[in-house]
């Protein structure tokens, strides 16, 4: 991954998610300073770049990724953000999703903030910046930059 120094969108990004940190850890919500889940975040900073979101998804339960077939995190990055990045190219600013094991639905997702950091909303807490550890980075699943506007 790269660290290089992030321009246009990305820096809009970024100083967006930096925004985003201490809203409380709050599942489907999307309101910075009241309540979000990881997709929330990205939903957030997407209405504060663009106006307003591509889709809103349907309710979904703690568990869809486990419920629900398919992958429907993946499958809407794709629609908004397109073919995802290799993880060599990714820059902060990026959006990563995470998947817990291999043969399952991606089920997270977060903001590159830096090489080693990534500012997600964490379960159970806020949203945080948190060091992109071994344990991490071995289940980023694809990268995928924020369109430019």
């Amino acid at each position: 991954m790269t660290d290089i120094a992030s321009t246009g969108i990305a820096n809009d990004v970024l100083r967006l998610a930096e925004g985003w940190i201490d809203t409380p850890y709050r599942h489907q919500a999307s309101l910075k300073g009241v309540g979000c889940d990881c997709l929330g975040l990205i939903r957030g900073i997407w209405r504060e770049l663009y106006g307003q979101e591509p889709e809103r998804p349907p309710p979904y339960a703690p568990d869809w990724a486990e419920r629900g077939g398919g992958d429907r995190l993946m499958e809407a990055a794709l629609r908004h953000f397109g073919p995802p990045l290799p993880l060599v190219e990714a820059r902060p600013g990026d959006v990563l999703l995470f998947r817990w094991r291999p043969q399952l639905a991606a089920k997270h997702a977060g903001i590159l903030c830096g090489e080693r950091r990534f500012i997600h909303a964490y379960e159970q807490a806020a949203v945080v910046t948190s060091p992109l550890v071994p344990s991490w980075r071995r289940r980023i699943s694809g990268v995928f930059r924020f369109p430019e506007r």
